[in-house]
């Protein structure tokens, strides 16, 4: 199982290090968009909303990373001061009674969403915007199924810990 949990961690990995290179393209996205406005009063939205896709993209697919990695938000009211038994207890708990459940509400509440704006390759936000909004709504899903597989693998590891020799 331990393995299994390894590729799922493994998937996590190689997704955050597609998208770590979001930040730069979006800095320098920004930085032309300010040049070419005030330097040559030139603008366009697409441009714009590239910056906002490129950083939706980061923000949904690097979740799992996230996650996997621990940096995500934890209300530390009671776990910060329990003992590592009690904290285990906590994150099993919490994956699958909290995690699991909101991300496969997610998934199943947004699909309809997804599916009805592929079949229509749902335009733009703005006129003269991207020209793909379903691509867009397809963060939501790969976000909760990135977010629940890399749940499933620290569940892997919190139930089964790995015998030590």
């Amino acid at each position: 199982m331990h393995r299994f949990a390894d590729l799922l961690d493994g998937l996590n990995r190689s997704t955050a290090r597609l998208v770590r290179w979001f930040v730069l393209l979006m800095v320098l996205i920004q930085f032309a968009i300010v040049v070419g406005r005030y330097v040559f009063g030139v603008n366009s939205i697409a441009v714009q909303e590239s910056v906002l896709y490129l950083h939706a993209a980061l923000f949904m697919l690097g979740a799992g990373y996230t996650l996997l990695v621990d940096k995500h938000v934890r209300v530390d009211v009671f776990y910060a001061k329990a003992t590592p038994t009690r904290q285990r207890q906590i994150n099993i708990f919490g994956h699958l009674f909290l995690l699991l459940p909101s991300m496969a509400a997610l998934l199943y509440w947004s699909w309809p969403s997804v599916r009805n704006s592929w079949k229509i390759f749902e335009g733009p936000i703005s006129v003269g915007g991207i020209e793909a909004v379903f691509l867009l709504k397809s963060l939501i899903p790969a976000f909760a199924i990135l977010v629940m597989l890399q749940s499933l693998s620290l569940l892997i590891r919190l139930v089964l810990p790995k015998a030590t020799p």
